[in-house]
């Protein structure tokens, strides 16, 4: 069958390279995809948020599955159109993907599920923020723009101070534009995160194996939000215990409360999770595959992915039988640009990507990448995510690391403590 991916990034990448290796696949294609999704399937020069024309071609070239990545176009109801095509899609609706489009929407949905999370109030009105945060002892908060920001409209503060100085760059001056229109003030969660994905589709619901994200951009988990530097799975702090009171307190109300609301979910449910010594809460859903969580997941994943998306899309997952996975843990290594998270330069050579392409159990994800005169250049603040297998999550963090070091540009970094949390 024909599969195509939406998207460009890092995520996309992984599921092009998964999806590739299925016998059940003749050809993917991936709209708009990068320097390296043009290596493992064929790039479709279509923009994310065009979807009459997505939906022209995915008829045009006879499409039997196409998979959503990013959350804009899941939000803009890409999912919606494609269905109503007549083609088979892995990603929820409009309705459903509000769950990441709106963290007040998610936060309503999770107390109407009687699911875990940070106390928290919601204001779409300056003032009202800001008497509120006044008025309030000291104490770590978390401030969040409502809307969409890519993976950076979250503030963790640690002062008074710091929060009101957060709510006046999200609602007065608006750095992440309408995301910051309506704002949450939350408590602050303290324990380790960890990023829980499930496939759904209808009342079923397959979870796939933990991974945990390093969102800070920092060694240590210093310095700001990003959309996160690294990735790595299995996180051992997720014992089977835990899993189970996870799936039976978190994921089976959230997808309940959803079908109850007239908004079934049919995707990936991404739980972004703090274990705290009160259990597990959760810190915000997410409606599709993680970035750069997927890189490691699906590196481990043995299961046929295309088989299983399309039994997703086509309501038949509860036929699939239990997911397989290699038992070694994955490290996922974000690259990034000079400046990232705030402005970063493109178009630089990115050199080395044959040396690191040699390694074995090593994979190099392409994220924010192009191809300008026959060369991969940098298109993004995160450029590479650099994944790699092993017996152990440090013989597995030493070959991603060993990856990172062949490949070069100016202005390169990364994190260099990605997976240590789990020793």
């Amino acid at each position: 069958m024909k599969v195509l991916v939406i998207g460009q990034g890092g995520r996309e990448h992984a599921l092009v390279w998964k999806l590739a290796q299925s016998e059940s696949v003749s050809q993917v294609f991936c709209a708009p995809g990068n320097a390296g999704t043009q290596l493992d399937g064929t790039n479709v020069a279509i923009s994310v948020s065009d979807i009459p024309k997505m939906v022209a071609f995915a008829k045009e070239e006879a499409i039997q599955l196409a998979i959503v990545g990013p959350e804009v176009p899941l939000v803009a109801g890409m999912s919606d159109a494609l269905r109503a095509a007549g083609i088979s899609v892995f990603g929820p609706s409009k309705a459903a993907a509000e769950l990441e489009g709106s963290k007040s929407f998610a936060k309503q949905m999770m107390w109407k599920a009687n699911v875990p999370t940070a106390k928290s109030e919601t204001f779409n009105n300056f003032e009202a923020a800001e008497a509120y945060l006044e008025e309030r002892e000291e104490q770590p908060l978390v401030i969040k723009a409502d809307g969409l920001a890519a993976g950076k409209g979250v503030l963790i503060c640690d002062t008074k101070q710091e929060a009101l100085d957060a709510i006046k760059s999200l609602m007065k001056i608006r750095e992440f534009g309408d995301a910051g229109r309506t704002v949450i003030i939350e408590e602050k969660l303290i324990g380790q995160e960890v990023s829980i994905l499930a496939i759904v589709s209808g009342s079923t619901i397959v979870p796939l194996e933990t991974s945990q994200d390093h969102k800070a951009a920092y060694d240590g988990d210093k310095g700001p939000n990003t959309g996160g530097m690294g990735a790595y799975s299995p996180a051992p702090l997720v014992t089977p215990e835990l899993m189970d009171e996870i799936i039976e307190k978190i994921l089976v109300p959230m997808v309940n409360v959803m079908k109850i609301e007239d908004r079934p979910f049919n995707g990936v449910l991404y739980a972004g999770l703090m274990i705290t010594n009160q259990g597990p809460k959760v810190l915000e859903f997410n409606v599709r595959f993680g970035d750069p969580e997927a890189q490691p997941v699906l590196m481990r994943l043995k299961t046929d992915l295309a088989q299983l998306l399309l039994a997703a899309a086509e309501e038949r997952l509860d036929e699939i039988d239990d997911l397989e996975w290699d038992e070694r843990p994955a490290v996922c290594v974000v690259m990034a640009s000079e400046g990232y998270p705030e402005e970063y330069k493109k178009g630089r050579v990115i050199r080395g990507l044959g040396e690191a392409a040699e390694l074995a159990d090593t994979k190099v994800f392409h994220a924010g990448t192009t191809m300008k005169d026959d060369q991969v250049v940098t298109d993004g603040g995160r450029v590479l995510g650099v994944t790699a297998i092993g017996e152990s999550i440090s013989q597995a963090k030493l070959k991603a690391y060993q990856a990172v070091k062949c490949i070069r540009w100016d202005g390169a970094w990364c994190r260099k403590d990605i997976s240590d949390k789990a020793r």
